[in-house]
């Protein structure tokens, strides 16, 4: 069940917005909230945006 939610949810982020911008967009609203504070939002966008796209990468190499 778990799975088939989360599909859904994926299949639906990736059609209207990438996830590296989702990861930005949540950081920069819990920085805003004062969740968040300034070096970590670094971090946390760092952090998704180079481990995505080292995935990314792989998958381009593994499909070609």
């Amino acid at each position: 069940m778990v799975q088939k939610m989360k599909a859904f949810a994926d299949k639906h982020v990736e059609r209207f917005i990438s996830r590296k911008f989702l990861a930005w967009i949540t950081a920069t609203g819990l920085a805003a909230y004062g969740t968040v504070e300034s070096e970590h939002w670094v971090w946390v966008t760092v952090a998704y945006i180079g481990t995505q796209a080292a995935i990314d990468a792989v998958a381009a190499v593994k499909g070609a």
